[in-house]
């Protein structure tokens, strides 16, 4: 068994779910953030990736990808319905989220999610070499940390959640609290989007297992576990370089055209989630097509919305409530040759994305919650002509450290329909200044300095954190030294400034 000195372990692993025929295996990047976060860093870094391959039944063997080892863990019908559609996103994905779905508790599904969570444990221990790095991912694999210290406490182990921490009232709603509290503080670091999220832990840690916490240290048996805030982000540079491409500049003059040349063209790109606000965006952008303040000849909505768990009931019902929603706006405000929204399922590959970014005069990113939202600052890395106006939730991570983006509350809304309206008729200038100053915070704050802040702060010894560097010397490839590595900050400290995501 080949060992590796850093193991990612996730849900999915980063690949297509076929092989082709020469054997070959691409890193696919998945609609959440996950995959575009680590992808850079790992071709640079040797590492194991640990994770579902996306089928049932045995697990299959995989070839490595980009030098990146893929170790699949089998999972059954049943473990993907009770684990993965059940517990994970049925049970805490909507109580992350605020609550915005009811969550659903059974006691099946937590047998399912304890039996995956060993078998992923087992897996790592399994490839993790001796007194090496694990880093393990989001809410799906809350146990992992603390079933694989039972079995290898010689590693090193890193827990990082991609999506909100709830409060201490809507997560001691949870049935198995305790055991999830304690699952991750298996981990040597816990890393959060933001502050906020670090408080909230370090307060249920008290009052559940009554261990004593601050918002940055936890004490447990002979241990301290750090914890803290630690936004991640993108990698800029690529981003950049792509959109800045002759064929995508060509590509989204073409889109433009197709769109039927409008003044405007508003944005929004979405996993299809009831997180995401998309039915509030839809609702603000026909009243105001009603009012008169937007005219389809004028302006244009393209709403991407990629397809997202569509086996899970409340997924289903979504999408028929949006498509609904969408034949009405065109319904009674399109023309003939001029539909006011074009809604699109289908995935789209990076260029054709950065491609878009590049029509889009408005980025409309108004999710009800999110951990962070990459897609927000993909748009603004994308925009090399220093042009187009990010609207923004106030509950996204992501508005903490792109604070000149056009901020809204997407549960009012009146507020979101004045958000859309002030980025449509934001003057150039206004515009220019949000978006460069948007755009200098990313360079200085993209995907290294993330990587490099969360693994200096794991790994003391160094090794992981000298080699995330590109070959030029410097982390992102522009010439650029990183920014000093985001500390994790007490909540409630300005969030612009810190790791606070």
């Amino acid at each position: 068994m080949r060992q590796s000195s850093l193991v990612v372990v996730a849900n999915r692993l980063p690949i297509d779910d076929s092989v082709a025929p020469d054997g070959a295996c691409e890193w696919r990047r998945s609609p959440g953030g996950l995959v575009s976060a680590l992808h850079p860093l790992l071709r640079h870094t040797p590492a194991t990736w640990v994770g579902w391959a996306g089928g049932t039944g045995p697990a299959p063997a995989l070839p490595d990808v980009d030098g990146v080892r893929m170790h699949s863990v089998p999972l059954s019908r049943e473990d993907l319905r009770d684990h993965y559609e059940g517990f994970a996103n049925a049970t805490l994905w909507p109580l992350y989220h605020d609550a915005v779905e009811q969550p659903q508790h059974h006691r099946r599904w937590w047998e399912a999610y304890q039996r995956v969570n060993q078998r992923f444990a087992e897996a790592t221990a399994e490839v993790a070499e001796p007194g090496g790095v694990v880093w393990v991912q989001d809410y799906h694999l809350h146990l992992v940390p603390g079933l694989l210290r039972a079995l290898r406490p010689d590693l090193r182990i890193g827990f990082f959640l991609h999506v909100p921490f709830p409060p201490p009232e809507l997560f001691m709603q949870l049935p198995r609290r305790a055991e999830l509290l304690r699952g991750m503080l298996g981990a040597d670091l816990v890393g959060f989007q933001r502050a906020q999220a670090a408080h909230n832990f370090a307060q249920l840690v008290t009052k559940v297992l009554e261990l004593p916490a601050t918002d940055r240290r936890i004490g447990i048996d002979d241990r301290v576990v750090r914890i803290g805030a630690f936004p991640v982000s993108i990698d800029t540079a690529e981003m950049a370089a792509l959109a800045a491409r002759p064929e995508v500049a060509a590509r989204a003059r073409r889109l433009r055209q197709d769109l039927g040349d409008p003044r405007q063209v508003i944005l929004s790109v979405d996993r299809m989630d009831y997180t995401k606000g998309i039915e509030q965006r839809l609702k603000a952008y026909s009243e105001l097509l009603a009012s008169g303040d937007v005219k389809v000849r004028d302006t244009v909505l393209v709403q991407v919305a990629m397809p997202s768990r569509e086996r899970v009931g409340q997924y289903q019902i979504l999408r028929e409530r949006i498509e609904r929603e969408v034949g009405r706006i065109n319904g009674e405000f399109g023309r003939v040759g001029e539909p006011a929204i074009h809604y699109l399922t289908q995935p789209f590959d990076r260029a054709e994305l950065a491609a878009l970014y590049r029509v889009a005069d408005v980025m409309a990113v108004t999710p009800l919650r999110d951990g962070m939202n990459l897609v927000a600052k993909e748009y603004v890395a994308a925009r090399v002509d220093d042009a187009g106006a990010l609207l923004l939730s106030e509950f996204a991570g992501t508005a903490a450290e792109l604070s000149q983006a056009y901020l809204v509350n997407p549960h009012d809304l009146e507020g979101l329909k004045q958000g859309l309206r002030a980025a449509l008729r934001a003057s150039p200038a206004d515009v220019t200044a949000r978006m460069r100053a948007m755009r200098a915070y990313l360079h200085q704050h993209d995907i290294r300095a993330w990587a490099r802040s969360y693994l200096s702060a794991l790994d003391d010894r160094g090794a992981l954190v000298s080699s995330l560097t590109s070959t030029d010397g410097t982390p992102d490839g522009t010439g650029r030294m990183p920014a000093p590595a985001p500390r994790a900050a007490p909540a409630g400290s300005p969030a612009t400034r810190h790791a606070g995501g």
